[in-house]
Order: structure tokens, then sequence, then C-alpha cells
């Protein structure tokens, strides 16, 4: 195994300015801060968006079978399941 420093990613993430700058106003997990994953989505220009997308019809569809509270709750324990610190 190599002893050199490895950077942390291999592809160039945006940096926190650029992240913000292209926030959503309107995001209902706008917490004061970009997560990582966002930097991560914004850099591929056709798999992010559809991610985003994707995620958005999941979570915030009315015609759900699972109320919004029911798919946070799945998502959190989702989350924990894999040791995800959000």
């Amino acid at each position: 195994m190599s002893t050199d420093h490895s950077p942390e990613a291999w592809i160039a993430l945006p940096s926190p300015s650029e992240r913000k700058a292209g926030a959503r106003g309107d995001d209902p997990y706008n917490f004061g801060f970009i997560p990582a994953m966002s930097g991560l989505l914004a850099t591929h220009k056709t798999i992010g968006p559809r991610f985003l997308a994707l995620y958005a019809e999941i979570m915030f569809s009315p015609a759900a079978a699972l109320s919004r509270a029911e798919r946070e709750m799945v998502a959190a324990v989702a989350a924990a399941a894999q040791d995800c610190a959000y």
C-alpha cells in the first residue's frame, strides 16, 4: 500500500460558493449549509439533475402511498442503517 497522500476525491467538486450559487431558494432541506452530496451530484450534468428529480418525485409527490412524515422516516432509517451522518 502506498503512503502517498491521495486526494479526498478523484473528481473536481464544485466549491462551496459554487454549490451555494446553484442552490434553489425553495429547497425544503435548506438548513443553512450545502451537503456534500449536492456537490457530488453537481459534478455530473446528466445524472445529477435526473437523480434530484427522482428524489423530488419520491419525497414530495402528493400521489404517494406513504405520508411525507413516513417517507422521511424511511429515509432516516435507511441513512442510519448505512452509518450516514445526515
